[in-house]
């Protein structure tokens, strides 16, 4: 074992009036991240996984050269619209006003996703 220790996380569901395939072909383009994720800044560089059929979306963040933050992300079938999910860990040292604030972010970060995406 490599002695590294889980993480509490915290995974935010969105659903989304519009088919699946839609919402992952929007949500796996780095470039519309602007569009609905606030939390990442501008300095920030994100890479995703390869485009892939299953809804996966799972992103690395790092900001100023610092260490990838790992952001599981799945678009998934909900009848005709879709489920959005994003998990959240909590970082090493965040208290948990921290972690709580930085939940009701990835959620208003997902409210912004359904407005954008249900215009």
């Amino acid at each position: 074992m490599s002695g590294r220790k889980t993480q509490p996380g915290f995974t935010v569901r969105m659903t989304i009036e519009r088919p699946a395939t839609e919402v992952y072909q929007f949500v796996a383009r780095p470039q519309n991240l602007p569009r609905w994720a606030s939390g990442i800044a501008k300095s920030a560089k994100v890479r995703f996984v390869e485009p892939n059929r299953y809804g996966v979306c799972d992103h690395f963040v790092s900001v100023d050269g610092g260490a990838e933050v790992y952001v599981p992300m799945r678009v998934f079938p909900n009848g005709d619209g879709a489920e959005v999910l994003l998990t959240i860990f909590r970082r090493r040292g965040a208290s948990d006003e921290k972690f709580g604030e930085d939940t009701q972010w990835v959620r208003r970060d997902l409210e912004a996703l359904k407005a954008l995406l249900e215009d």
